[in-house]
């Protein structure tokens, strides 16, 4: 005889012995569940399927309660959510482990780095190239000129130097790029203009054509390319790369028009009425001043580059060259001074080299081709005697940290000194020019909610694969909004380890076989002499047996389980915090000892799923729960590891709802 009651207002009926979870799903409501599993006993062990009983007031698991005729169940009231958040909270308080390895998620376009290392350690550079491309639309440029998020969190910075997870992306472009072809759907009829062919708008065309829109790009310059072409040198990236990674576009059917200047030669008018959508993407074009009396006589850092490169790398020898900034155009400035012929060439920042935002790798670079470096200055005058430039500097000390978190300088009175130059070059930022119209914020970056905007004209300067994130992101936005394509969230729950520099050799736990020791590939570099007097790239890229071996070095640190994990999908949903609720976690224990499957005693959240699963569906007893409380933990019979004969069931690995039990191999 059924039983009818009523879940979140709604009349429904439970068949005897039916649990409410079991009649919920039935009747298409939702309501989560870890520890239940319909072919096992009950074992109402994580609280995650609570409801409410709105007569009593009472909590009840739903996976092992049953109805009573006219009950009334909340399944979604803020208290049973509040509820079911609390509940995840505490499961997430003890949970160790890496959702995401920590490379992933500092890479701005959140790459799948992980998994393009190991195509790449198992010698399948074309795969690792589709791993890429997913997110890099860009990679032969990224490859040769990204600041290496990913690097910087590499858990071997533990103990070493990190994996050079770079030379993969760089290795696979050049490997396959030419030959790689995504395949393209058919289009829609929609199309988007977009303002600007920098890597913004490049990289939100390329989402666009994937998604079935028509994009059409609209370029001031002569060629696309925006930064990455007037503004990174030849000898970092060379243009014959670009051009190859721009001849991609022309196979996709992504349509530019160049020498086209918005407010000039079209308004923003006119492409509003003749496309579907405008994505402006314009970059960050106009210099910063030095700031100082006389700044006029300075060059600006960007013009100093564009007119480089436009001028094939034969521009004119700057003579002896200050430039003033501490970022990365200012090297790009002093690097390409000392190849133009200059005699001398000094770098000027207020601040210690400790603080100057330019990569190390580039500072470290620039020192060798003899650049010159004088920390604690800042300009207070230009002026021009005698034909030449003199510039007037005064001394600083750092003081309390400004709002960016550096110490900011002080000047110090009566330190003022002058210094002759032929060339003063000004790198201390970029702006944004915004086209007519365009609203913009107190930074003068793009803030318009008539216009969706993407890149640096966002952001204020920044690198090229932040700016392919943006434009990635604006083109998921107009795709949701021309034909309802879903947007791509991130997980936002993320359990972590921690990061490296808290973490000893000891801490990581290698789930992977074999992990070298070895240490890491070198970069194999043009000899000094050559570098000072010629515009030739730099760094060779890495040959694939040398890239191979370096992914010998990877640990491997994501979960296993990452994509299915019940624990973390639920979390996301609830909008949980791993650090809500402090406590003490298990710790790191791994039982590796049969060659496919892994026990991660850190992830179990002691639901004793596996146990119920061994015994009940398979027929044995291998596993069971040993101790109480907290430190509870899931285990064979004397300790002893699981059988061989395990790798022929895996009913268990299915079974466990957070990858505490998973297969060891993550293809």
């Amino acid at each position: 005889m059924s039983v009818e009651f009523f879940i979140d207002g709604r009349a429904v009926a439970a068949e005897a012995g039916e649990t409410i979870l079991e009649v919920a799903r039935k009747n298409g409501i939702d309501i989560p569940a870890l520890c239940r599993d319909n072919r096992i006993s009950k074992t109402t062990s994580c609280f995650v399927c609570v409801v409410r009983d709105k007569k009593t007031g009472k909590y009840l698991p739903s996976c092992s309660a049953c109805p009573a005729p006219g009950q009334e169940i909340e399944a979604t009231s803020p208290e049973v959510l509040d509820m079911r958040r609390t509940a995840l909270n505490l499961l997430l308080s003890e949970h160790t482990g890496d959702c995401e390895a920590p490379c992933t998620l500092a890479c701005p376009a959140h790459a799948s780095v992980e998994e393009y290392v190991r195509a790449g350690r198992k010698g399948d550079f074309l795969k690792a190239l589709t791993i890429i491309k997913k997110r890099i639309p860009l990679p032969m440029s990224i490859g040769r000129v990204c600041p290496r998020f990913c690097e910087k969190d590499c858990r071997r910075n533990a103990y070493g130097k990190p994996v050079a997870i770079n030379e993969f992306k760089r290795t696979a472009a050049d490997l396959f790029y030419d030959s790689y072809m995504e395949e393209l759907p058919a289009l829609s009829g929609k199309r988007v203009a977009i303002v600007g062919g920098g890597p913004a708008g490049l990289a939100a065309a390329y989402y666009l054509r994937l998604g079935g829109v028509q994009p059409v790009i609209f370029e001031a310059m002569p060629k696309a390319g925006g930064m990455i072409r007037y503004g990174i040198p030849e000898y970092r990236l060379p243009k014959a790369i670009l051009d190859r990674e721009l001849a991609h576009y022309d196979k996709m059917g992504v349509e530019f028009r160049f020498n086209t200047r918005v407010g000039r030669d079209v308004t923003l008018d006119a492409l509003r009425n003749e496309f579907d959508a405008v994505i402006l993407a314009v970059g960050c074009w106009k210099a910063s001043g030095i700031r100082c009396e006389g700044e006029e006589l300075a060059v600006s850092g960007i013009e100093f580059l564009r007119n480089v490169i436009e001028h094939d790398c034969k521009a004119a020898n700057p003579g002896r060259t200050i430039v003033v900034g501490g970022g990365n155009t200012a090297m790009d400035c002093l690097r390409t001074s000392v190849r133009l012929g200059a005699p001398e060439v000094t770098c000027f920042y207020r601040r210690t080299e400790k603080e100057m935002p330019a990569e190390k790798l580039e500072i470290a670079e620039a020192r060798e081709e003899g650049v010159k470096f004088e920390f604690l200055v800042a300009p207070v005058k230009l002026e021009k005697r005698d034909g030449k430039l003199v510039l007037t500097c005064r001394r600083m000390e750092l003081g309390e940290p400004d709002a960016t978190g550096r110490r900011k300088p002080v000047e110090v009175p009566g330190s003022d000194f002058e210094t002759e130059a032929d060339t003063v070059i000004a790198a201390i930022g970029q702006k944004t020019v915004a086209p007519e119209g365009v609203a913009v914020n107190r930074f003068g970056n793009v803030e318009d909610p008539a216009y969706l905007a993407a890149g640096d004209c966002v952001s204020g300067a920044a690198t090229v694969v932040e700016g392919v994130a943006s434009g990635r992101k604006a083109a998921e936005q107009v795709l949701n909004k021309l034909l309802g394509t879903p947007i791509e969230e991130e997980p936002s729950v993320n359990v972590s380890r921690g990061h490296w520099q808290y973490l000893k050799k000891e801490d990581l736990v290698f789930i992977r076989d074999g992990v070298s020791d070895a240490e890491r590939e070198a970069l194999r570099y043009l000899p000094i002499e050559e570098r000072k007097h010629s515009f030739k790239e730099v760094c060779a890229t890495m040959e694939p047996e040398r890239v191979r071996k370096e992914g010998e070095r990877c640990i491997e640190c994501s979960c296993t389980d990452k994509h299915e994990c019940k624990l973390r999908k639920y979390a996301c949903l609830a909008k949980c915090d791993p650090e809500e609720i402090k406590g003490a976690r298990m710790p790191v224990s791994y039982d590796t000892r049969h060659p496919l499957i892994i026990q991660d005693r850190g992830k179990c959240i002691k639901c004793g799923v596996c146990v119920k699963t061994c015994k009940e569906i398979v027929g044995k007893t291998l596993l069971s729960q040993k101790k109480r409380g907290f430190s509870t933990v899931i285990g064979t019979g004397f300790e002893a590891g699981f059988p061989a004969g395990c790798a022929d069931c895996g009913k268990c690995i299915e079974a466990c709802p957070t990858g505490a039990l998973d297969w060891r191999n993550k293809d």
